[in-house]
């Protein structure tokens, strides 16, 4: 979601009205309503989005893409891998993510397998900048283990997992290789999105979805809530629908279903189990995910460039604890519901009312020491 306030108020009356599922009168928003904040998704809505002044000079780098193409094989592989992984490093470029790449050029002494354990570990100390990890390239599964192709040796999947042990920052894992699905219980943490491209390690033919996921992470077709940027979430269903198609179009047989897993339980969810983007539990696997997945964006919209690294982690905190507490309005009186409401609500408005205090100062020649 693009977030970002343009006024500033107790809550958000988008969200408000989001979480209750009704239509949003036209009086709530006329002048003489009571003072309200509108979130940069609605604030689009509504025409009222507030952006960085033109000319604004780009600061570090937003996050970290590890980008790894695998042994191709034939010909034709390498050629498409390659158009995969350029896809990627133009919009994660444009996103102003640095981009570390591995399996194009010379292989080394150390080999590929090597030199991803080294560029994991170097992501190391730092905590609140994501760090991307995309894996493109063929995959295999010996009934117990699954690796990942790359030039010289291949990594498992429990290799990968233990290097990961040491990252405190958000995490997200994509794996576009066949037998991608068995990484996914091995990877899966609390703070990690995982996407693989297959369900399980038995789906061994290769696989199109990264294709599509490639097209995806940066197309506006995939920007499905229209905030002016696409999520991972948004990428992983349009991929899954791009995939679904690509079979019913040739009259074949799918043999690839991904899958995405978002909350730590090492169970996936199916793109089918989707409303729209809202999550629904799904009836096959019992997972729910997709709400941290729609938090990740490789190339950000404007509202969200301008909002302060430091203050993104206890913003999405808070995003997700009213999304949860959505899902289980049910299961409340309405002045319970509203009452566990309302304080999430204030502190995110207090967080974007000081994330545009700290982004005025930026801009000012005033703030600058």
């Amino acid at each position: 979601m693009e977030r970002g306030w343009s006024r500033i108020g107790p809550i958000c009356a988008g969200c408000l009205l989001d979480v209750q599922a009704v239509p949003a009168p036209i009086d709530a928003f006329s002048a003489a309503a009571p003072p309200v904040a509108f979130c940069g998704r609605h604030s689009r809505s509504y025409g009222i989005a507030s952006a960085p002044e033109d000319g604004e000079a780009a600061g570090e780098p937003s996050a970290t893409l590890i980008l790894v193409m695998g042994e191709p094989g034939a010909d034709e592989y390498r050629t498409m891998f390659a158009e995969w992984a350029d896809r990627w490093r133009r919009a994660a470029e444009s996103g102003d993510v640095s981009v570390v790449e591995i399996g194009r050029g010379e292989v080394g002494e150390a080999g590929d397998r090597a030199r991803l354990s080294e560029a994991i570990a170097n992501e190391a100390d730092e905590e609140i900048r994501p760090l991307w990890i995309v894996l493109i390239g063929h995959g295999t599964f010996d009934g117990r283990e699954a690796k990942f192709n790359l030039r010289g040796p291949d990594v498992p999947a429990g290799e990968l997992a233990d290097s990961l042990e040491e990252i405190r920052r958000p995490v997200a894992v994509i794996n576009c290789a066949s037998s991608s699905g068995a990484f996914l219980e091995r990877l899966s943490a609390p703070g990690r999105v995982i996407v693989t491209a297959t369900r399980n390690g038995n789906e061994t033919n290769f696989s199109r979805f990264g294709d599509y996921l490639s097209q995806s992470i940066s197309g506006g077709d995939a920007d499905f809530d229209k905030d002016g940027q696409v999520s991972l979430l948004e990428a992983f269903l349009s991929a899954s629908r791009l995939t679904r198609e690509f079979y019913e179009s040739e009259d074949r047989i799918p043999t690839e279903h991904a899958l995405i897993d978002d909350d730590g339980d090492g169970a996936g969810t199916r793109a089918e189990a989707f409303e729209g983007i809202r999550p629904v539990r799904d009836s096959v696997t019992g997972a729910l995910d997709g709400y941290r997945a729609h938090q990740w964006q490789l190339v950000p919209g404007e509202v969200e460039r301008n909002f302060p690294v430091e203050l993104r982690a206890r913003r999405d905190e808070l995003e997700l604890e009213v999304f949860k507490l959505r899902d289980r309005k049910s299961e409340m009186s309405e002045a319970e519901y509203f009452g566990k409401l309302e304080p999430l609500l204030i502190e995110l408005a207090e967080l974007y009312e000081r994330a545009e205090e700290e982004s005025g100062e930026e801009r000012s020649p005033a703030g600058r020491g």
